[in-house]
């Protein structure tokens, strides 16, 4: 089982510029639009978000923390962060895929 703890923004918080917002765990139509076309073609692990948080920099950095399962049976769920980055009228990429040992 996993188990996080994650700080929802309040509603009429600010992101101060080149800083990270909170997690938060109500994923956007948009930040779901990143993740998936950043993870797409990426084979052998399936990554669900479960939050996610962003960093206005030139562009968008986004982490998301997700779930992880190895796409072969009985494999066990562990934790990831992925984190991707979106320049302006560019396709997301992936920066990194950092594994969170239980």
């Amino acid at each position: 089982m996993i188990v996080a703890t994650i700080a929802v923004p309040h509603a009429n918080a600010k992101q101060l510029p080149g800083g990270w917002s909170t997690y938060s765990s109500d994923i956007t139509p948009e930040a779901s639009e990143v993740f998936q076309t950043a993870v797409d073609g990426l084979y052998g692990v399936y990554y669900e978000p479960v939050a996610f948080a962003t960093q206005i920099v030139a562009g968008i950095n986004y982490s998301f923390f997700c779930n992880a399962e190895v796409v072969y049976p009985n494999a066990p769920n562990k934790a990831a962060i992925v984190d991707i980055y979106e320049a302006p009228g560019e396709i997301p990429i992936i920066t990194e895929i950092k594994m969170i040992d239980q």
